[in-house]
């Protein structure tokens, strides 16, 4: 990091920028009001970096959230895929009965009727059918099986759609949080501006070679293939092939070798994966970070990760103890 860099503007306006991009977070001001020296780009860094450990969770919920509405839409349909002749048949039936109730109002037979409409139940329905002898017995049993599966059915439905209807409101409150992390987010990469101007940074997106492991098994080609997106844009929720998240990454990367379990949430990528030690870490296994595991990287062999880590950084390379470790995993 170049920490011989200075800030050229004044101390007063530099303390506006940083409470109004930060949120609260602002540099050491003494009791005189007065600002300290100057931050140096490392310490605007480790900055954006607690402010992007309270982002980058919200991102996963987020991302764990649209996945598991998916699924449970996708459940939603085959129910009602399920249930379609079922449908068809109770539609049919209740034809029936309402061919029959014309005639029965045409006769002036309107108790009987009357009787029949108010029914509650599949039993009650087809105890008042056979008594009006409106159907044979073979189609009165067959109607009754039609209800009967139709209970059922809705007793599976109901709290699947009462479940969809719940996560699409929780789904609707996160998307309101999309504008406040937008403008989170460009906060933090006007603050990265202001500290290096127009530079590159910190230094080397890859200072090394990437990856440092490779035997041509699946793990070190799912490393080879991350260290290929080095570089591109960090976008959070995105999973490639242009732009990534972290847990984006570490899916795309292994999807190209034929892996497609892995899922785009880094608390199921670590359920999704074996655990190992650190000492019997080989290129592909997937490290986490932090004790929520809000962030993972691909490991690459000699202690070195890559990784998406924030909007205000592409894809790069990074020593996996710079970050707390939480956990190992490997893809089977």
């Amino acid at each position: 990091m170049e920490t011989h860099l200075r800030w050229t503007r004044r101390p007063n306006r530099l303390v506006r920028l940083l409470v109004a991009t930060l949120g609260g977070l602002s540099l050491a001001v003494g009791v005189t009001g007065l600002a300290h020296a100057d931050p140096t780009p490392g310490e605007i860094e480790k900055q954006i970096d607690e402010k992007w450990n309270t982002i980058e969770p919200v991102i996963e919920q987020h991302n764990q959230l649209k996945l598991e509405l998916a699924a449970n839409k996708t459940k939603q349909k085959q129910l009602e895929d399920t249930i379609a002749p079922l449908k068809a048949q109770v539609d049919a039936a209740f034809d029936k009965v309402s061919a029959f109730a014309v005639l029965q109002y045409k006769n002036g037979r309107v108790s009987k009727l009357d009787a029949m409409l108010t029914t509650g139940s599949p039993d009650t329905f087809i105890d008042q059918m056979t008594m009006l002898n409106m159907v044979a017995k073979d189609e009165q049993d067959r109607i009754k099986d039609v209800l009967v599966a139709k209970q059922q059915y809705d007793a599976q439905k109901g709290p699947l759609d009462e479940l969809i209807a719940k996560q699409a409101e929780q789904e609707a409150a996160l998307n309101q949080q999309e504008t406040q992390i937008n403008a989170d987010i460009k906060n933090l990469q006007d603050m990265r501006l202001q500290a290096y101007g127009s530079g590159n940074g910190t230094g080397s997106l890859k200072p090394v070679a990437c990856p440092q492991q490779y035997d041509g098994s699946p793990g070190s080609r799912a490393a080879q293939f991350g260290c290929q997106q080095i570089g591109k844009k960090y976008v959070w929720a995105t999973e490639g092939p242009n732009t990534f998240d972290c847990s984006g990454l570490t899916m795309w990367s292994w999807k190209q070798v034929g892996v497609t379990y892995l899922r785009h949430y880094t608390m199921w990528q670590y359920q999704d994966t074996k655990r190992v030690s650190r000492a019997d870490l080989k290129a592909g296994d997937l490290v986490f970070f932090y004790p929520d595991k809000h962030h993972v990287g691909l490991y690459v062999g000699n202690g070195w990760m890559v990784h998406a880590p924030n909007p205000s950084q592409p894809v790069q390379m990074k020593k996996i103890d710079s970050e707390p470790i939480s956990g190992y995993g490997r893809v089977a």
